[in-house]
């Protein structure tokens, strides 16, 4: 058996592995939910390591910390915002949905590391936590996790696929293909004019989140327990907002309700909502890429992606779009992630949200996959090839050009030329130089496929 000590708290003593850095709280924690094996995610407990720092600055400020111990805590909690004994921190995801248990794994890591720098005792509550709560401390740490996240991965890497979209949407713009409805031949469309329908929905989604993000810059933290700001001095909201902004480089501030921060999670299911929409977007993407590479033989093979390793154990030569499969199951969990969030939200009973740990976690993981993803499809789309011959082959023999002849000959007249075009496997060109009393030139005019990429009425 390992080496143990014991600890004490309010409910009485335990024993705790001898080099742990938490205390008994965090023990409890460990002994009540054995449930998933899974830890809170790095990110949101580094976030909680800034919230730290920033309250023990402002409680230095307010001449209410003593300063060698409130420096002893700040050097300790940049330790973890480092990436530092991340190990240290086992509590379940599923534990009290309050996130208490979080918070005083954290507070009692940081007393016991900070307790060696100064070799002053320091307790978790008394000191580490002054002017706080769990209830204040782990919805604004669900706020400042996310837009850590989304500032410093998940945007960026939108953008990359924003942007590598439109490049190759401007490389294949020359090609024309059919255009599709109900997944049969419809009428032909620029292949730029369907990837930069891809590129205005990264952009929308881009803008959206963006947009949800003003509402995560408003924080919990000075509510305390119910919202009233109860053992926190009056000035402490607005100092650690400020002091927050200054770690971080976020514009960060105090909400204007904290009975609304900690009741509620409506900022964070906003944004989980935009995740989802994203993912939406992602999937439909994914999806219309491996329609368009489907083959390469029987399927549509409108574009061949990059080979990048062998599709099936049993046959030989196989080769699969295996990254836009990744992305749908990416868009699956998010959406997924939603559903989880959208129920958590519901859950704040009085003054307190009690699924908070399943919000951060969720969250969390749909920012991290969606931000893992969009440059592998970014690269995905960068990399494919244009079959032409087979976009040239549909176009021919696409029953759907006659459309063009509507205004000069007539719906009917069309359809009948569209049907036997079809039955005969002839070029629509072919068959209505036979139905009707226009030249071929004229039919070439009204039948070319760039020209139908551009709209208007034929003449």
């Amino acid at each position: 058996m390992s080496k143990t000590r014991i600890e004490k708290d309010s409910m009485g003593e335990l024993k705790v592995a001898a080099n742990a850095l938490y205390r008994a709280q965090t023990q409890r924690a460990i002994n009540n939910f054995p449930v998933s094996g899974k830890p809170m995610p790095a990110a949101f407990i580094r976030a909680l390591a800034y919230i730290k720092i920033g309250a023990a600055e402002a409680n230095m400020d307010l001449a209410l910390l003593n300063k060698k111990i409130g420096k002893a805590i700040i050097a300790a909690a940049k330790e973890i915002t480092a990436g530092e004994h991340l190990e240290h921190f086992p509590v379940d995801v599923y534990q009290t949905g309050s996130g208490t248990s979080s918070n005083m794994n954290m507070n009692e890591v940081l007393a016991t590391l900070a307790q060696k720098k100064s070799g002053m005792t320091i307790d978790p509550n008394d000191h580490v936590n002054m002017g706080q709560s769990s209830n204040d401390v782990i919805p604004t740490a669900i706020h400042v996790s996310a837009m850590f996240e989304l500032r410093r991965h998940l945007l960026p890497a939108l953008t990359t696929l924003q942007t590598a979209i439109e490049r190759k949407a401007k490389k294949v713009q020359k090609h024309t293909k059919t255009g599709r409805t109900h997944l049969m031949d419809a009428m032909p469309i620029k292949m730029s004019q369907e990837l930069g329908g891809w590129a205005l929905q990264i952009k929308k989604n881009i803008s959206r989140i963006k947009d949800a993000e003003k509402r995560l810059l408003m924080l919990a933290q000075g509510g305390t327990a119910v919202g009233t700001g109860i053992n926190t001095d009056p000035r402490f909201a607005a100092l650690f907002a400020k002091k927050l902004k200054a770690l971080s480089g976020i514009a960060f501030v105090p909400n204007a309700s904290f009975f609304e921060s900690l009741s509620a999670q409506d900022a964070a299911v906003e944004m989980s909502g935009q995740l989802k929409t994203t993912a939406v977007s992602m999937m439909k993407i994914a999806n219309d890429l491996r329609w368009m590479n489907s083959g390469p033989l029987s399927g549509l093979g409108e574009i061949e992606l990059t080979a990048l390793q062998p599709g099936s154990s049993i046959m030989p030569g196989k080769v699969n779009p295996v990254i836009a499969e990744s992305a749908a199951m990416v868009a699956a969990r998010v959406i997924g992630n939603d559903s989880s969030i959208t129920i958590a939200g519901q859950s704040g009973n009085f003054q307190l949200n009690v699924m908070l740990p399943l919000i951060a976690d969720a969250l969390l993981e749909s920012i991290a996959l969606l931000a893992n993803c969009a440059p592998l499809m970014a690269q995905c789309i960068s990399s494919f090839t244009v079959r032409d011959d087979n976009l040239q082959r549909s176009l021919a023999q696409n029953p759907m050009l006659v459309t063009a002849l509507n205004p000069v000959i007539g719906y009917l007249a069309a359809a009948k030329i569209a049907k036997r075009a079809y039955q005969e496997q002839r070029p629509v060109l072919d068959v209505a130089l036979e139905e009707t009393n226009l030249s071929a030139a004229q039919l070439k005019k009204l039948l070319n496929p760039a020209t139908l990429t551009q709209g208007g009425i034929g003449s």
